[in-house]
């Protein structure tokens, strides 16, 4: 059940409407706005095959321009779609900079849905006549539920602070439950600041936060094509810009990665078909790039992911992925917990319980950790379990 109320920051505001993509009347075209030109950090996927709005976006992040709309519409990616889809996100951008009267270097444009299916132009120009007339401070809940594809239930989080000793909003926004994978975060992310942050350092918090957050999560190993990340600071709050690594940079940054992991928790947790969420820690490694390959090894393993669905306690599987991972290991000095209980211990005898280790995995909520026993390095990622669901959903995706 969506929430009925959403704090927006003060200058920004959002509407979500049914523009005819999606059936039954649900909301499918979200627009966010600000009332003053927002200082715009970002990042998109690496995935060399991009959507047409994700091209456009990578063309806004390198120019710097300043930002006070983002369209997104659902159902159909608007990638694979050649010179057309390229046209569609044009004419998007000018009808959206009409509208609100803004330039049209101030508008970007996202897609999420079909690869390979061209943009219902008609009913995505009526869309966004209508969420521009629509949008409100209380629009938040309607577009959290407009960006939404597969997605079980909206992503939000918002969160006061302050700063430069003025009162201020974080409100952030996210969609994704499947292709879910670092190099970026494979998802849709929005955050929506009235603090005012110079360019160069809202670009430094936001690789802090996604390097702890979207970079930490993995549902199924795919990038996709559209995947992108922005924070939107408009300075309404009426601080002194943030320009330098000060307390209140210090304080922007806490709150980012705050909602950042929040957003990114929230994703694996409504993964395509999830039963559980699974937190994998990998601690005692020589170095942290080692400790996020055996983690990350883990958390993409469909044996492990598979035994977590099935509560099965095939535990072996953990310290086996571990060992393809590239990480420095030994099986001689790793140990392996599952909910805190002990099943491996550098090669000696363990006695554990079977019956105990299943109840453990048959809980909602999982957590592995792997000691490499070789430094002081250490990591967690999140992930879910491979349920039937991802195959009956992806199976039928397009039908």
């Amino acid at each position: 059940m969506r929430p009925t109320t959403l704090p927006l920051p003060n200058g920004f505001l959002a509407s979500g409407v049914h523009a005819g993509l999606k059936k039954n009347g649900k909301l499918d075209l979200a627009l966010f706005a600000s009332t003053l030109p927002a200082t715009l950090a970002g990042m998109v996927t690496t995935n060399q095959v991009k959507a047409a709005p994700t091209r456009h976006t990578e063309g806004a992040l390198r120019k710097g321009h300043k930002v006070q709309a983002i369209v997104v519409n659902t159902r159909m990616a608007n990638a694979l779609t050649g010179r057309q889809g390229q046209k569609d996100v044009g004419t998007t951008v000018a009808s959206t900079a009409s509208l609100l009267g803004i330039p049209p270097s101030a508008v970007l444009v996202h897609s999420t849905g079909t690869i390979g299916v061209p943009l219902p132009m008609p009913k995505v120009l009526s869309g966004i006549r209508s969420a521009a007339s629509r949008l409100s401070p209380l629009g938040g809940a309607d577009a959290a539920q407009a960006i939404l594809t597969t997605d079980t239930f909206p992503k939000t989080c918002a969160r006061p602070f302050r700063v430069g000793g003025k009162n201020a909003w974080m409100t952030g926004f996210a969609k994704g439950s499947g292709m879910i994978h670092p190099n970026l975060a494979t998802m849709l992310a929005y955050v929506l600041t009235d603090a005012g942050v110079g360019r160069p350092l809202l670009k430094k918090a936001l690789a802090e936060a996604v390097k702890e957050s979207f970079h930490r999560i993995t549902v199924d190993g795919d990038v996709s094509t559209n995947d992108s990340i922005l924070v939107l600071a408009n300075g309404a709050c009426g601080n002194r810009t943030i320009a330098s690594k000060g307390p209140d940079y210090r304080e922007l940054v806490r709150v980012l990665k705050e909602v950042c992991l929040e957003l990114a928790k929230m994703v694996v947790k409504d993964g395509e078909g999830a039963t559980k969420f699974v937190s994998v820690t990998v601690q005692g490694a020589k170095d942290e790039g080692d400790a996020l390959k055996a983690a990350m090894a883990v958390a993409k393993s469909p044996l492990v992911k598979t035994a977590l669905f099935g509560a099965d306690p095939n535990w072996g599987r953990v310290l086996a992925a571990v060992g393809y991972s590239g990480a420095a290991v030994s099986e001689w000095k790793a140990k392996v917990l599952i909910g805190g209980y002990r099943l491996y211990d550098r090669g000696g005898k363990v006695s554990w319980s079977k019956p105990r280790l299943k109840r453990i995995l048959s809980q909602k909520d999982v957590a592995i950790t792997v000691d490499l026993g070789s430094g002081r390095a250490a990591t967690t990622v999140y992930t879910c379990d491979l349920s039937h669901g991802y195959v009956d959903i992806n199976g039928k995706y397009t039908t």
